[in-house]
């Protein structure tokens, strides 16, 4: 049976490379990018794939709110049902680490952008749905002054490492509020060091076949052994489900950060 998909961050890193091992599958992929130009050449890329599906495409910067807001609007406008959510969109560095909203880049593309696609689309999704967050090894206590933007984080280590703490989180707590009346909502580490762009330019290494990290997104959307992972963390540094950082084993933790989140989107939504 053929699904419906969005894919964030599909025109580079491991989202091309899912877009690429989704594609022969002939499902209907709807593709986020915040560049247009990029965007429509992994359509013509995509198009040419035996078995290719119906293939959409969705720009948006997901460092503004607003923009997250329109991109969810847009896609229930034309579609009634999602199946699949994969939040793969994610920034390590920017020239310009402040949104036009007052937030770490980190902390508004890593965090609150999936937070809040994945709220407003929720209800184009049933139960055997799944969202899968691409959550990272690197996980730090979140601060919430940085969470809010009140106090900016000089390393962008320690400023990536938080936001996707905080993503986990959030997803840990979605997980346990929907429980079985929502789709699964799954963190998955796709592997350290793998060969993207955000890795070559942070750490200076090729690093490994992205490929790795699209195969893990692939399962966790779609196989079984994802069937009943909603609330979980998968490590595929260990290929397996794991622990992750102490804060988001802690439900109280867990909650206030979700509420943090809550305020900041009513505050810039409002």
């Amino acid at each position: 049976m053929t699904k419906t998909i969005l894919l964030t961050g599909a025109t580079d890193g491991i989202g091309l490379e899912t877009a690429k091992m989704l594609a022969p599958m002939g499902h209907t992929l709807l593709l986020h990018g915040r560049n247009s130009a990029k965007l429509e050449k992994v359509v013509d890329l995509l198009k040419k794939v035996a078995g290719a599906g119906q293939i959409e495409t969705y720009t948006a910067d997901l460092s503004i709110m607003r923009n997250v807001a329109a991109l969810a609007a847009a896609i229930a406008e034309k579609h009634d049902k999602l199946d699949v959510l994969i939040n793969n969109a994610g920034v390590y560095g920017a020239p310009d680490e402040t949104t036009e909203d007052g937030f770490d880049i980190r902390f508004a593309v890593n965090t609150l952008a999936p937070y809040l696609l994945t709220k407003k689309l929720l209800p184009l999704m049933n139960a055997s749905g799944r969202v899968i967050n691409l959550s990272s090894a690197a996980q730090a206590s979140v601060a919430p002054q940085a969470l809010r933007g009140e106090r900016f984080i000089t390393s962008d280590n320690l400023a990536y490492a938080q936001s996707k703490l905080a993503l986990t989180m959030w997803s840990i707590d979605l997980a346990s509020s929907l429980g079985e009346n929502g789709p699964a909502i799954i963190a998955v580490n796709p592997m350290s060091m793998l060969g993207s762009k955000m890795v070559k330019e942070a750490y200076g290494v090729e690093g490994a076949d992205l490929r790795i990290g699209a195969d893990i997104l692939c399962r966790a959307a779609f196989s079984d052994e994802f069937a009943k992972a909603s609330g979980k963390y998968f490590d595929n540094d260990i290929s397996q489900f794991s622990s992750p950082h102490p804060d988001a084993l802690h439900p109280g933790k867990c909650a206030d950060i979700v509420a943090t989140i809550e305020t900041i989107l009513a505050e810039k939504l409002a």
